[in-house]
């Protein structure tokens, strides 16, 4: 008797890079029978909140919103070390000058959006919410004084005519030491330990599989990767599938936990003793 379990991801080729696999009946799932559902890191969030999805990626900062009924897997997680949000404007300014300013941001509960307010929280309200697609075209419209930007945008920004205000990843590096914990996946604790053991070693199987057949993930990829070159494609997987993506290990684990006990001592994650990871 198979088991249909929901799993959510991004378009962003990292994602689908990883988890091809899995829905395309490339490597062998047992009794699981995964049925995608993909959107925006945002929507994933909250779907998760919503409780819509069995399993899912989602913003580190989300995690510690969802302990109640998710844990964290240890595979197929974008952390790293090189590869966190920008600040980016229309002309060089200091970070300080963006105190009152719009700022666009892809949502409330991005990792991003956590690491601009521990850097500093006078920026939580002057944000404004918008897919992440959308933030530079509206920092160069004019719409937004600034912009948060995630994913491919570190690759493209110039192209839009905007420059970087601050590298919010290499600040969490320099003040913790650690990879930047951008997001994970998250399973239902009731699907049980047995379940959610075989659905992370389900997703490193795929990332292996994936890397030793590169080529085979590259069309549904390019499906969903909003007009990106193959050249950024293969920069975004390079950076985001990283040494991480297996298995978070010892560091990665640190990493995650630093940023929720640092988000709570601030007041924008809820306190509790239930553990991060399945």
């Amino acid at each position: 008797m198979s088991q249909e379990v929901s799993l959510g991801f991004s378009t962003c080729p990292n994602d689908t890079f990883i988890f091809h696999p899995l829905v395309h009946g490339k490597i062998d799932t047992g009794d699981i029978v995964f049925r995608e559902r993909l959107g925006d890191v945002e929507e994933l969030n909250q779907m998760a909140m919503r409780g819509e999805l069995d399993v899912t990626k989602v913003s580190c900062h989300a995690v510690g919103h969802l302990l109640k009924d998710y844990c964290l897997l240890r595979s197929g997680g974008a952390l790293g070390k090189g590869c966190g949000p920008l600040v980016v404007a229309r002309e060089k300014i200091g970070i300080e000058e963006l105190k009152g300013k719009r700022i666009a941001i892809p949502g409330r509960l991005t990792t991003a959006f956590l690491l601009l307010c521990l850097y500093d929280p006078e920026f939580e309200g002057h944000s404004i919410p918008m897919p992440f697609h959308r933030i530079m075209e509206s920092v160069k419209t004019g719409e937004a004084d600034a912009g948060l930007i995630i994913h491919e945008g570190r690759f493209t920004y110039p192209q839009y005519g905007l420059t970087e205000v601050m590298d919010l990843g290499k600040w969490w590096e320099e003040e913790t030491g650690l990879p930047i914990p951008l997001g994970g996946i998250v399973a239902r604790r009731s699907l049980g330990k047995d379940r959610t053991g075989m659905i992370e070693r389900l997703i490193a199987e795929g990332i292996k599989y994936s890397r030793s057949h590169p080529e085979e993930p590259m069309k549904y990829i390019r499906l969903h990767a909003q007009e990106m070159s193959d050249r950024v494609i293969r920069q975004h997987i390079e950076l985001y599938v990283n040494e991480f993506s297996p298995d978070v290990g010892e560091e990665g684990q640190r990493a995650v936990e630093t940023l929720i006990v640092k988000a709570r001592k601030i007041g924008l994650l809820p306190e509790t003793a239930i553990p991060v990871f399945c």
